[in-house]
This record gives C-alpha cells, sequence and structure tokens, in this order.
C-alpha cells in the first residue's frame, strides 16, 4: 500500500486491517483506538469485533474485504494515499486532539502539516471587504512561515486559500475524488497540486450535513490558532472556533461592524473571550509566543480523560456493564462522571462504553462525552 515510507513497522496487511477497522459499523476515532490498544493489532481487533457487539439486535459484520480492496483503488488511482495517525509525517498539532483522525487520505506537499499553522474560516456569504481582508492576511501569514488551513467553502475560506497559496491546506468534508462546492473545483485541484488536501471520508463520498462538524475539529485541530474573519451567529465557523477552544488553541476574531450580521458571530467570539485582531501582526505576535496556554479564554474546556487504553487489556467486562447500565440517558455525560457514579473501575467503564458503541446504542460527543442513541 502506498505511502507507508515514514512507517516501515506497519506491514501491508496491517495497513488494510487498519482501514477495514475504521470503515467497520460504529467504529469511530476513539473506539479504534481503544481496540488498537486492547488487542494490539487491527487484524486482532477485525477478528474480535462480532463478540464485542454480540449485545446488539443484529449479527455484527466488519466491514466487506472487497469494499476497501475498491477504495484502496480508489486512492491510488486518484493520486491520493493514506496517512496513519502514527506515522512521522502526521501532524502533531491534530494528533493531539481528543478525536484526531486515525486515518487521513491526502495529496500534495505533506510536509506543509509541519509547518506552524493557522485556520481562517468565515462566512460563504462574505462582504467584499471581508474577503480582501482574508486574502490579504493569508498571504502575510505565508510570507511570515506559516500555512493556512481552512475548508474550501465559498466565501473566506476560497479567499484565504488564494491568498496562501502555495502554503495552504484544504480540508473536505467529502472524499478526495469529490469537489464541494463544485464551483471550487480548480481551486480544490490547484490545493491538491501545489499546497496540501486533506480529507477523512472515504473516496465517493458526498458531503452531508454530519460531515462538516467532522472536517471543522481537523481545520482547527491542524493549527495553533484559528481566525474567524467574518461569521454570522451560529455558522460553522462559530463550531469551528469553539473546537478550537476546546482543543486548547488560540481563538481570533476580527471585529466587524454591529449592523452587519455577517459580523455578528466575530463580535460574539471577542465577547466571550476570543482575541481581537485587526491585521496579521496581531496573529503572528500572538502565536509566536504560543507555548500550548492559550491567552484567548473563548470555550476552553478540558475534553481528555487522560485514561490510557492500554487497561482495556485487563477490564472485566461484566463488572462495567453493570454498573453503566443504568446511567446512561439521552443526555451526553461525562465518561469521568460515569466513573464516579458507578463505581467500577475506568478500565471496566471504557469497556462497557466500546462494546455499547459497537452495538450501535451510545454516541460519544465532544468533550468525552456520551449518550444512548435511543430512548433510555
Amino acid at each position: 500500500m502506498e505511502g507507508q515510507g515514514s512507517q516501515p513497522s506497519l506491514s501491508q496487511a496491517e495497513a488494510f486491517a487498519r482501514i477495514r477497522l475504521l470503515r467497520s459499523p460504529n467504529v469511530g476515532p476513539v473506539s479504534y483506538r481503544q481496540l488498537i490498544a486492547r488487542f494490539g493489532t487491527a487484524t486482532a481487533a477485525i477478528e474480535a469485533l462480532p463478540g464485542l457487539a454480540s449485545r446488539g439486535k443484529r449479527a455484527y459484520r466488519p466491514a466487506p474485504r472487497d469494499a476497501i480492496e475498491r477504495e484502496v483503488d480508489e486512492v491510488r488511482r486518484h493520486g491520493a494515499r493514506y496517512l496513519f495517525d502514527d506515522q512521522d509525517e502526521y501532524p502533531e498539532l491534530l494528533r493531539a486532539i481528543e478525536s484526531a483522525p486515525p486515518i487521513l487520505t491526502i495529496r500534495g506537499r505533506i510536509a506543509l502539516a509541519s509547518q506552524p499553522c493557522v485556520a481562517m474560516v468565515g462566512a460563504r456569504n462574505a462582504s467584499a471587504a471581508a474577503t480582501r481582508l482574508a486574502r490579504e492576511f493569508a498571504a502575510a501569514l505565508t510570507d511570515a512561515g506559516y500555512a493556512v488551513a481552512s475548508g474550501l467553502a465559498r466565501g473566506i475560506d476560497g479567499a484565504a486559500h488564494d491568498g496562501a497559496m502555495p502554503a495552504t491546506i484544504g480540508v473536505i468534508a467529502s472524499g478526495i475524488d469529490i469537489a464541494y462546492p463544485p464551483q471550487h473545483a480548480d481551486l480544490q485541484e490547484q490545493v491538491a497540486s501545489e499546497g496540501l488536501l486533506i480529507a477523512e471520508q472515504p473516496p465517493g463520498t458526498e458531503p452531508r450535513g454530519r460531515h462538516f462538524p467532522s472536517r471543522n475539529r481537523i481545520i482547527a485541530g491542524l493549527a495553533s490558532g484559528t481566525v474567524v474573519v467574518e461569521a454570522a451567529p451560529k455558522s460553522g465557523s462559530l463550531i469551528t472556533a469553539r473546537l478550537a477552544g476546546e482543543a486548547g488553541r488560540e481563538v481570533m476574531a476580527i471585529p466587524g461592524s454591529p449592523l452587519d450580521t455577517r459580523s455578528q458571530g466575530c463580535n460574539q467570539l471577542i465577547r466571550e473571550g476570543a482575541v481581537l485582531v485587526s491585521e496579521p501582526g496581531d496573529v503572528i505576535e500572538l502565536l509566536e509566543s504560543f507555548t500550548g496556554a492559550p491567552r484567548s479564554a473563548y470555550r476552553v474546556s478540558e475534553s481528555a480523560d487522560g485514561f490510557d487504553y492500554s487497561e482495556l487489556e485487563h477490564a472485566d467486562p461484566a463488572e462495567g456493564a453493570q454498573a453503566v447500565a443504568g446511567l446512561l440517558t439521552t443526555a451526553p455525560v461525562a465518561v469521568d462522571e460515569l466513573i464516579r457514579q458507578s463505581g467500577a473501575s475506568a478500565a471496566a467503564v471504557h469497556l462497557a462504553l466500546l462494546e455499547l458503541e459497537l452495538a450501535g446504542d451510545i454516541e460519544r460527543h465532544p468533550g468525552g462525552a456520551v449518550s444512548r442513541t435511543g430512548p433510555s
């Protein structure tokens, strides 16, 4: 399988098994890592999946081998390759977030992911002034040695990519072979050819609403800081800002007129603790001194529970299953809270949640919270 040069110990068979594991039903980034930690390899984890998911109503089947073979062929056909989260080339800042994608599909210059990075996001229906500002900010940041990451959407995203070219990283909500929006097909190809294009979804995946928050967490996770140029309240750009804050990164916003709804989101961010920036030098000054403790106070939370997943190997499945069963509802609750209230060991609770997730009975939320998928 292509693209494994930086991790020679990863065999072709295990690389294939990792892709298959991640594509299997109800396996997400957290459960993927728990399974690898518990069973040592993806090959062993796949063999164990049906037994772990046995509490579900239907027989569990991992992703079919032939489907993964077709996916791998499509990745190669489109000039892309896989990047696994334990390879040297995988971006360090992205690896640090709780829900980091275990496997990415990439095209372009992966070395860009090792540069200092700034995320720039904003409104799709951006004003002409904000679009020009985004382009100028991006150009100045790349001149200062930063890569600029964004989501290839219309408006601010497109302007940021234009201004930063070729030191730009585009993160898309579709498969690596799907251009979205269609109007940005040429821009997306330019990013892939001159910069770096990243997708989490398999080839052929059309973007759906649920894919965009997942894309936004990658954009925020790649960067030491996120700049919101122009955004309406309750927009996707504010989701990216929140995710950046939860990851312990700087959150910055350019203020605008209170009379323009496209500026209300940025002004709201500043009220809630984001750093006001008015020129590229403000961003550079803030990030040059970034040590992992952001000066911005916007919605910074402790999302990681610090649990060592290797302890799952010795967990008692019965202990956690009985203790957790009566505590879960459709309202999200922190895993740490489940551990405190259940009286079971952390390993037993995590193993019980892993089995429930594989059976399709729970959903994971940002910040290390879980909930039942249906009525309790």
